[in-house]
């Protein structure tokens, strides 16, 4: 009579992976579903995009994988409950890297940028639109800068808030082009596209999105330049503002995954596969490049390299600049 073969407990699967020194989290990942962190309100395209991968990393890794919400202090929120979950793999973050690169430098933040993240893999860059409203009769960015400088003080930029991208992006085109403008912050983007429309200001700064760029092509909103690694795909005739001779304030929004900080090995690299397999399925890649965002992707390593650099060179910015916190 053959033996029906004797059921393999848990417990004695954990005692297998021990006796050949293998973690046991790092094997049987994923056995519970997993969440993904916003930092951001619902609604944006950093939300949009999260919900798609994480619909993607759910069919994947055959475990359901929610998103929560925690928005507040330009991401520090959110970015602070991830630095405080365990390193498991369960928890994981959807994120602009400036929680990490940009806060830090403009005071203190609950967490250390540093130790308490492990990148695992970047996701986008979101470029950043230079905008004239109604209120600016200048025909192009030249204009824009020539006015500027000959009447200093009386063009408003208007950005989603003090020391955000946008406001950066400022700072760093006066220094070059020797001029001063009035900086508008506004406390995220809603109501600055809606006093934009209005012709409160005369230009603005903005992360692209689908709702933006029908203003554009209706005629409410003038593009005057792009920041980001290349000129926009929807908008070919708009210049990069490296084109126009101003690389520092070329500035565009990189987003990634992040998980907490003394993430084994083992899970970094698995997570940083998945991630990057769910970036180019059709879904993901077509809502990414549908909202003008470029899907980017890469090792868990590069990732780390860029934060770093980015906060380098952030820290320099906001130093000269004396820029402050709200």
């Amino acid at each position: 009579m053959t033996r029906a073969p004797t059921p393999i407990s848990r417990r004695m699967l954990l005692a297998a992976l021990a006796a050949l020194g293998l973690p046991a989290h790092a094997q049987l990942w994923p056995a519970r579903p997993l969440r993904i962190i916003v930092p951001y309100p619902t609604g944006g395209i950093s939300d949009l995009v999260a919900r798609a991968m994480a619909e993607r990393l759910a069919a994947q890794l055959g475990q359901p994988v929610v998103v929560e919400n925690k928005a507040g202090a330009s991401g520090t929120i959110g970015m602070d409950a991830l630095a405080k979950a365990p390193a498991d793999g369960y928890t994981l973050a959807f994120s602009a890297i400036s929680p990490i690169a940009l806060s830090p430098a403009l005071g203190k933040v609950p967490y250390d940028p540093e130790r308490d993240f492990t990148p695992v893999a970047s996701a986008m860059v979101s470029p950043v639109l230079l905008l004239a409203t109604s209120a600016l009769a200048a025909r192009d960015f030249g204009e824009l800068v020539a006015r500027a400088r000959d009447w200093p003080d009386t063009i408003r930029w208007a950005t989603s808030g003090q020391a955000s991208l946008g406001h950066l992006m400022l700072e760093q085109l006066q220094a070059a082009a020797k001029l001063r403008m009035v900086h508008i912050p506004y406390k995220g983007g809603g109501q600055q596209i809606t006093d934009a429309l209005g012709g409160q200001f005369e230009v603005l700064s903005v992360n692209t999105s689908p709702v933006l760029m029908e203003h554009i092509r209706a005629g409410r909103l003038r593009p005057l330049a792009v920041g980001g690694p290349r000129r926009l795909d929807s908008l070919p005739q708009v210049p990069t503002l490296a084109e126009l001779g101003h690389p520092a304030a070329n500035l565009a929004s990189h987003f990634g995954v992040f998980a907490p900080g003394n993430l084994p090995v083992r899970l970094l690299d698995r997570l940083n596969s998945e991630v990057n397999t769910a970036l180019e399925h059709p879904d993901v890649r077509g809502r990414l490049l549908a909202s003008q965002n470029v899907p980017t992707g890469g090792t868990a390593r590069e990732f780390a390299r860029q934060i770093a650099s980015e906060a380098d060179n952030t820290a320099r910015v906001v130093r000269a600049a004396n820029i402050k916190a709200e």
